[in-house]
């Protein structure tokens, strides 16, 4: 929109608003035939102005797409929420997914099933309570494989200036249609060999949070590579997994 096309409207709604005012003001003075022309006029812009503060307030009321708030530890020194959690993608879902699949740019799905029977979306979050703009549905039907996975590879930020006395914490929201076990696998690559600490998420627990203690790996500071996180899930057929949120967070450890 131009400036000029901006001021004209501008000029034109105050015109509207100043005819309506006016004519409410002069309800009980208005002659019959134009009172009835005016309350036709009205009826239908009601319904026009009724449709958009109702579509108004849904979108509004939505998680802000791009969101990347969310609570953090104290000390921390970098914080993510990943691109599929924050923003709308191209492309929404897949079907029939085979492994190697990507849905966006960071997120992959791994599984050894003979017949893909798996689906992934993106959804858009619409809770009260939602800090994240947009969730992943994953459903499962007939599972003939031995293991399955999300992939969600980590910025270099992430990695950046990591060392042993920090602690990377991973939080999600998970909703499931029937119990499993989800595990997150931290993986460091440096140099020639790859550093994994495996938690299992505790589901049970209304905030679902893992922490990596770096302390307890044998890390070479000085030739990390990449970092990335595997959510497994075990036995996984028959059911639905929705991530409504999935940050991640950086912090020393403190001194003792």
């Amino acid at each position: 929109m131009s400036q000029a096309t901006g001021i004209l409207q501008r000029i034109l709604q105050r015109g509207l608003t100043r005819y309506w005012a006016r004519a409410a003001r002069n309800v009980q003075d208005t002659d019959l035939k134009s009172l009835r022309f005016q309350r036709t006029r009205a009826r239908q812009l009601r319904q026009y102005l009724n449709t958009l503060i109702a579509n108004a307030e849904s979108r509004l009321a939505l998680p802000y797409i791009g969101s990347t708030a969310f609570p953090k530890p104290h000390g921390v020194d970098w914080a993510w929420r990943p691109e599929l959690w924050r923003e709308p993608l191209s492309q929404k879902g897949l079907s029939s997914v085979e492994s190697k699949e990507m849905l966006g740019s960071e997120v992959t799905l791994f599984h050894d099933c003979h017949v893909s029977e798996l689906t992934l979306r993106q959804l858009r979050n619409t809770r009260e309570k939602d800090l994240a703009p947009f969730g992943l549905r994953m459903d499962v039907f007939r599972f003939d494989g031995s293991f399955l996975s999300l992939v969600v590879d980590l910025p270099f930020a992430a990695v950046d200036g990591l060392k042993r006395h920090h602690l990377l914490r991973m939080d999600t929201i998970v909703e499931l249609e029937k119990p499993l076990e989800i595990f997150a696998r931290l993986n460091i690559k440096h140099g020639p060999n790859t550093e994994q600490i495996v938690r299992e998420l505790p589901l049970n627990e209304e905030d679902i949070m893992v922490e990596f203690d770096l302390a307890y790996s044998r890390l070479n500071e000085k030739r990390i590579d990449k970092a990335w996180i595997d959510l497994i899930f075990e036995g996984p057929e028959m059911n639905q997994v929705i991530l409504r949120d999935l940050t991640f967070s950086r912090r020393p450890r403190a001194e003792l």
